[in-house]
């Protein structure tokens, strides 16, 4: 049999498996399985853990587990509840401040638990309750939610770019500082819409109230105090630190990405200790169960993602599919576009975390041959996939604030999503304009590595 017609057997297989409704860890690992009785020597099978093994022992993969321990100690204690209401309080007066101040206050979140549905669901249980009852739409409060939680697989310490590290073999140092300068760019453009919306939104209430209407709840203006926003730092300037100490011990060539990834979840679990008082076994447990949940799900579906591209690789798939698509000599540009549009289709079905291993092999060679920056890339397929988090059918950030936000239809929160949809593709276009953007600040700090 052909090359090309097992690749079109593993890709209809994955397909089927994919859609029977089999957990992705399961469906990949089965399919691999499959393809090994079928198409490799007899031995192969016998070493599937070594080869598991082997392709998982790297020490990168170490800090995902230790970056969930830091992100479920944050997101499990009320660290977003007053993260949200200190930016609140300082940034009330600015017209759809209370909207700025959730994309501020989820790019901050993001940056400390570097999870997005844990961004979404520990600033959105407070956010959106916040912004519905002084008067914004609900479709409106939940896409800021949404797009605002993507922000976590993109601003430092991002477990996606982790996996792409070690896929693309980039360094993490740059991939992260690579990150920062699209991520500030995407909170602008947040702030800029949510600012822009509000304005609609107030008109239009403002227009009701004059012709005899109710008074919207928009209407009304909230006052606070310098003492009042100086009362609200205490509880969140510890955090910040925190921030801020892990990652100039990372990029400051202090520790290793490992080394500081277990140093911040250690200190976030001292952290809400001292000022949450979260040290009981009773409270702790949560946290610990939790991470190890989710650690254990997401290592599997690594596991099984490296089984899968290395069955992949032994029968020439991925080389044939990466030389088919040399061979048909498109620009570099419409190259680009081309596989951007299939990690869109892609994430209809599947989580960036598959994404990246599975179509990594394939992928990246061509893009490579083409003069792309691999670390530019990096970024540029992370803000694409970030798209596939608050877009239908799956979605993972919708069916996350449908979860804290149940009364909200899915509908609404649909289009309060499309946005901010549109804002990303706009970031993309800017970084393809513009790849300084990403690159600069990896070239200034990190420039000997690239």
């Amino acid at each position: 049999m052909s090359v090309a017609a097992i690749g079109a057997l593993y890709a209809g297989a994955t397909l089927t498996a994919m859609l029977s409704g089999i957990p992705i860890a399961f469906a990949l690992g089965f399919v691999a399985l499959a393809f090994m009785y079928a198409f490799m020597p007899a031995a192969s099978l016998d070493t599937v853990a070594q080869n598991v093994y082997e392709e998982m022992a790297s020490i990168t993969l170490l800090s995902i587990p230790l970056f969930i321990l830091k992100g479920a100690a944050i997101g499990r204690s009320k660290a977003g509840q007053d993260l949200y209401t200190a930016m609140h309080a300082w940034m009330h007066r600015i017209p759809g401040g209370l909207g700025i101040a959730n994309v501020f206050a989820c790019a901050l979140f993001a940056a400390m638990a570097g999870s997005s549905p844990a961004t979404c669901s520990a600033i959105g249980s407070a956010g959106i309750p916040e912004m519905r009852k002084r008067g914004y739409s609900p479709g409106f409060a939940a896409g800021i939610i949404a797009a605002g939680g993507t922000l976590g697989i993109l601003l430092p310490p991002s477990i996606t770019m982790i996996l792409y590290a070690v896929a693309a073999e980039q360094s993490l140092g740059r991939l992260f500082l690579a990150g920062i300068g699209p991520g500030l760019l995407l909170v602008g453009l947040f702030a800029a819409w949510s600012i822009y919306r509000f304005r609609s939104e107030y008109a239009a209430a403002k227009q009701a109230y004059e012709g005899g209407g109710a008074r919207s709840a928009i209407l009304a203006e909230d006052t606070y105090s310098m003492r009042e926003r100086f009362s609200t730092l205490p509880r969140v300037l510890p955090f910040v630190i925190l921030l801020t100490g892990v990652m100039v011990a990372l990029y400051g060539g202090y520790a290793t990405p490992s080394e500081t990834a277990g140093l911040g979840g250690l200190l976030a679990l001292g952290l809400i200790a001292v000022i949450y008082g979260v040290w009981r076994p009773k409270d702790v447990s949560p946290i610990l169960t939790a991470t190890l949940r989710e650690s254990t799900m997401l290592m599997l579906i690594i596991g099984m993602s490296l089984l899968y591209a290395y069955v992949m690789s032994y029968l020439h798939i991925s080389q044939g599919a990466a030389q088919a698509i040399v061979a048909m000599q498109l620009s570099p540009w419409v190259l680009l576009v081309t596989i951007l549009l299939l990690v869109i289709a892609l994430g209809f079905f599947l989580p960036p975390v598959s994404i990246i291993l599975m179509t990594a092999p394939i992928i990246l060679p061509p893009l490579k041959a083409a003069g792309f920056d691999l670390v530019w890339f990096g970024v540029v397929m992370t803000i694409t996939m970030e798209m596939g988090l608050i877009h239908p059918p799956v979605g993972l950030n919708i069916f996350v604030i449908k979860n804290i936000a149940p009364d909200i239809p899915l509908s609404d929160i649909i289009w309060g999503t499309l946005p901010f949809v549109i804002l990303m593709a706009v970031a993309i276009l800017i970084l393809c304009l513009v790849p300084g953007v990403a690159l600069w600040l990896p070239d200034l700090l990190l420039p000997t590595t690239r």
